[in-house]
């Protein structure tokens, strides 16, 4: 009966599954359909479009070329009028002299007759007819602006779609995540000339296979990438996965997709767990600040015989407990008393992991580790033997030390503006770095027993937190060096606090 059920069970589950794909596959074709109706109605518009183009630049061209007739014409027009002016008039003048000549062959006198004759002698010398060209000074053939468009005709009658770039291949084997930076490359199946440019899409995901219609976040475009590889960087990495496709475009069509590639974008993302903060702080997401104000409104439930017979105001470190309600967390009460802390609220149980800690610029005093769960609600990060972390005191005098078992090793270096934090669980090492030049500050051994989780202590400021973030290449590097070095937890057992 029982093997029954198991095998009824199994059953069910692949049917289930099958239905998911063919449901995932329904909804694809759906908006696949969709997308050739919307795509057709666009291209059409763009074909419209395209030849209202063609047409306004051949009426431009015919323009052109009738004003250029229309000149050339009036060009010629008038300098055929110009001749035409000057012949008549030099004929005028000719027909006059000819009647003047015809009628001195007339004259008896001797004396007169040679008289009219050098006057005639003299008017054909200077007469205009004699100096004319008789050839017209510009032909009446317009050939050419004639025009042949039998080459364009062809051209125009050869019009066809432009063809379609292929899909590109993404290379898995190119790709590169690293420090929070994703390297995508990619390659055409064959060469092609005409490409302009290619558009890459991602988007983050928790699934680890294909892209899925439904419940997913929308593509993210990248567009105008001139070669065939890209860097995206300063990703916070807060899903295990992130798709990728890439299309290649040419002046007019863009191509199909790629086959999407799924790539591997792990890391630790947590948020701090206001259920176990204690009542000073404030805490918002991956920001936590000093509240002077969370003890007033009820007296202190924890106040003992250390406070009797104190007149003025109170301590910062001795504020009382504020009028909140205590939320649970787990089993143990949010911390109190003057242990001014508040825990991530993910676990480290395995791996190396990896987020760094900003601190207000007039913060008093804070401290960033890890502890154990069991770390109780009255303990103080690094005076117990289940808590590590560095701490920085900027109140009275400044300290900048490691703490752990209620001991310290002062730090001889300079603060740093951002605090890189790196837990290797099951190598038993935590070390805090320089987040911007990645100097190691200090390295704890250990072996830890249980899992761990990110610690904060914060008096007189704030602190802010930046998760997701994967191991930089820059530390995974400085480990392999650092593994020999001392400063581990074993070294604070001798110090004295």
């Amino acid at each position: 009966m029982d093997s029954q059920k198991e095998a009824l069970q199994r059953i069910i589950s692949t049917l289930a599954n099958k239905n998911d794909e063919i449901q995932n596959f329904i909804d694809t074709l759906n908006q696949t359909l969709k997308g050739v109706q919307e795509n057709s109605s666009n291209i059409l518009s763009e074909l419209d479009e395209e030849f209202d183009s063609l047409y306004s630049i051949l009426d431009e061209v015919k323009e052109s070329m009738i004003n250029s007739i229309k000149q050339e014409q009036a060009r010629k027009s008038q300098e055929l009028q110009s001749q035409l002016s000057q012949c008549n008039n030099a004929l005028e003048n000719s027909e006059e002299l000819l009647e003047f000549a015809t009628r001195s062959l007339d004259i008896k006198e001797p004396e007169e007759f040679s008289k009219a004759a050098r006057q005639i002698k003299d008017r054909v010398t200077m007469a205009s007819a004699f100096r004319l060209s008789l050839k017209p000074k510009v032909s009446d053939s317009m050939t050419h602006l004639m025009v042949d468009f039998s080459q364009e005709r062809q051209i125009l009658q050869t019009l066809k779609f432009l063809p379609v770039p292929k899909a590109p291949e993404i290379d898995p084997v190119e790709c590169l995540v690293a420090d929070n930076s994703v390297t995508v490359a990619w390659r055409m199946p064959e060469e092609d000339n005409k490409i302009d440019h290619f558009i890459l899409e991602y988007r983050k995901t928790n699934f680890d296979g294909l892209p899925r219609v439904k419940d997913e976040r929308c593509w993210e475009i990248i567009d105008n990438i001139k070669g065939t590889e890209y860097t995206l960087s300063g990703l916070k990495f807060d899903s295990k996965y992130m798709n990728f496709r890439v299309r290649a475009c040419n002046k007019a069509v863009a191509g199909e997709y790629s086959d999407p590639v799924t790539l591997e974008t792990k890391a630790l993302n947590f948020s701090l767990d206001n259920s176990s903060s204690h009542l000073n702080l404030r805490v918002e997401d991956t920001c936590v600040e000093w509240d002077p104000t969370g003890g007033k409104g009820q007296e202190s439930k924890i106040k003992g015989k250390e406070n009797k017979g104190r007149s003025g105001t109170p301590s910062p470190k001795r504020t009382s407990i504020g009028s909140r309600p205590p939320a649970v967390r787990g089993s143990r009460d949010r911390f109190t008393g003057e242990s001014y802390t508040v825990l991530g609220d993910t676990a480290i149980e395995s791996g190396q992991h990896y987020w760094e800690v900003k601190a207000q610029k007039d913060c008093k005093s804070y401290s960033v580790g890890v502890a154990y769960k069991t770390l109780g609600k009255f303990d103080q990060l690094g005076k117990t033997n289940t808590s590590w972390c560095i701490h920085v005191n900027n109140w009275l005098q400044n300290t900048f030390a490691a703490k752990h078992n209620n001991k310290v090793k002062a730090l001889d270096v300079t603060v740093p503006e951002r605090i890189g934090v790196f837990c290797d669980f099951d190598g038993g090492q935590l070390s805090f770095y320089d987040a911007n030049s990645k100097q190691l500050l200090y390295s704890f051994k250990t072996k830890f027993t249980q899992p761990v989780l990110p610690g904060f202590m914060v008096w007189c400021g704030g602190l802010s937190l930046n998760t997701g973030m994967q191991v930089p290449s820059a530390v995974r590097t400085l480990q392999k060096s650092e593994n020999g070095m001392t400063g581990s937890a074993s070294s604070l057992n001798n110090i004295t606090q």
